[in-house]
């Protein structure tokens, strides 16, 4: 248990270092997002995301897996203090910005024919900008490797803190400006540039540090070879699930004609943020901590990590995905009044996806990846397209936006259960299936309760949202002790993990008190 602690603390002080980058770097977006939906309006703005699908697609062909394969080797050759980690990082720079450049000249020349199959003729000009994106998040996902490899996620948050503050100053200045559209297509374009290049420098301070190796030679061809090996079966299941994403954007582009509602959905999946912020560190952080860990040496360290996973991720994304079901109204409502009518039964029904995460669908990846069992999670990815393409198409097709998201929602779960199966007989590890059941029923009421506290006010939105937060909190809470959620050894762990949250660590540890003493009043009663 003391070492997986350990690795918890390590994960956690990675995890906060991204966190803050991620709420600092949204925020500032958030403010860019807000300026131009309020400019562009819902039929433009849902222009704007039209014009990013094309591009987005064919940038789903640029990582063969290397990404990971730079996570999974920096984090093992450096835990080894060994030389061919330098290796890693070239290599991986080299492919990345040779699929890059070709990448972003196959879609500026397809631009004519992309426009057209998106029934749209008139943003060839947009989609040509776009195209460069590809490149320029080459440089963005090679440095993102590395410094997640390297658990230096506080260089990450720097550079998502500048792409985030050169693209929304493009953004709304050229929309200001009169641009409009292509003026918000040109920013999106230009800020993930700036991003890469900070990324790049910043990979370099790391590079400078690494150990050299005794006869000085790189050997990128053969280290290249030795991370697609890896990685191919990776890059297959995010080539497929990559391309069933933007599959379904191109069957709402074409079925869903009102420009309008594709801008509410648009608007509806940016609000999601708000649960990525606690859902992506976790994800995050749990690849190198996993591949550190070899399950047939360590298992009983390996299941308790993976316990510890999923409950305390649980702990924080299911109540807050939760959270943002009940509120979803008040919250859109508070910002955009009565402009986006749509986002918030399509935000709500966007969040239930995180609730898997329960199930351990933020953690059984990372851990069958980290274990080099690749070529399993590609076959669950096959899985999930094959099932993905007939049921999209059927459901958009019919229903729209609505029917989009229920595919979204559906057709993880299938490959969610066989992974379950394939962990417990290969690995011994399972979920803590009564720990999850508590936090799903205590989230669950706390929902409900909420939901129905505020539709009972008269209210403003602001106020009724920021009662509904209170509320929420409160009721959690409570709920959480009347049903054991946490116990008297969870307090232990989380104290020790919290001791690496930086500012975060007296708040946290005054509210562990006061759970811990409302603990005690209730057992004496």
């Amino acid at each position: 248990m003391t070492k997986a602690t350990e690795m918890a603390r390590v994960s956690a002080r990675g995890g906060f270092n991204l966190l803050w980058g991620l709420v600092a770097s949204t925020v500032i977006s958030a403010v860019g997002t807000i300026a131009i939906t309020y400019i562009l309006g819902a039929e433009k703005y849902g222009l704007y995301s039209i014009a990013l699908i094309a591009p987005t697609l064919i940038g789903t062909f640029r990582d063969w897996g290397v990404n990971s394969a730079m996570v999974k080797y920096s984090a093992q050759y450096n835990a080894e203090n060994n030389a061919k980690i330098r290796s890693i990082f070239v290599s991986g720079l080299v492919f990345e910005l040779v699929l890059g450049f070709s990448l972003s000249f196959l879609s500026f020349g397809l631009s004519p024919f992309l426009a057209v199959s998106l029934h749209r003729p008139t943003i060839v000009p947009l989609i040509q900008i776009a195209s460069f994106f590809i490149l320029s998040g080459a440089l963005v996902n090679t440095a993102t490797a590395a410094f997640t490899g390297m658990e230096t996620m506080h260089l990450y948050s720097f550079m998502l803190i500048i792409q985030s503050i050169v693209k929304t100053a493009l953004i709304v200045t050229l929309v200001l400006l009169g641009f409009g559209t292509l003026g918000a297509v040109t920013g999106f374009a230009t800020g993930t540039l700036f991003a890469g290049v900070a990324g790049m420098l910043l990979m370099w301070t790391i590079y400078k540090s690494l150990p050299k190796s005794l006869n000085g030679k790189m050997e990128i061809f053969s280290t290249i070879k030795t991370m697609l090996k890896y990685g191919l079966p990776v890059s297959i299941g995010t080539i497929l699930t990559g391309f069933l994403t933007v599959f379904y954007s191109y069957i709402l582009a074409i079925y869903v004609t009102n420009n309008a509602t594709i801008g509410n959905y648009n608007l509806a999946v940016n609000f999601v943020v708000l649960i990525t912020f606690f859902a992506t560190p976790v994800t995050t952080m749990l690849f190198p901590a996993f591949s550190k860990l070899d399950y047939k040496k360590d298992n009983e360290t390996l299941k308790n990590v993976f316990q510890y996973s999923v409950k305390y991720a649980a702990l924080i994304v299911v109540p807050v995905s939760a959270m943002v079901i009940a509120l979803a109204q008040p919250g859109i409502g508070t910002i955009y009044q009565n402009r986006y009518t749509e986002a918030p039964l399509f935000l709500a029904l966007l969040s239930v996806t995180y609730i898997y995460t329960a199930f351990g669908s933020l953690s059984i990846g990372n851990l069958i990846n980290g274990q080099g069992y690749t070529t399993f999670n590609m076959k669950m990815s096959i899985l999930t397209v094959a099932i993905g393409f007939p049921v999209s198409f059927l459901l958009i097709s019919r229903f729209g936006v609505i029917g989009l998201i229920v595919t979204s929602l559906t057709v993880s779960l299938p490959s969610l259960f066989v992974s379950l199966r394939f962990i417990k007989k290969h690995f011994g590890v399972s979920v803590d299936w009564v720990s999850s059941a508590k936090i799903l029923f205590s989230s669950a009421i706390t929902a409900v309760l909420t939901y129905i506290l505020i539709s009972q006010l008269a209210f403003s939105n602001p106020i009724r949202l920021v009662i509904g937060v209170i509320a929420f909190v409160v009721i959690f809470i409570a709920s959480t002790l009347v049903t054991r959620t946490i116990n008297k050894g969870d307090l232990i762990s989380l104290r020790e993990i919290i001791n690496v949250l930086g500012p975060l660590r007296k708040p946290l540890r005054f509210l562990l008190n006061i759970i811990e003493k409302l603990m005690t009043i209730l057992r004496t009663n």
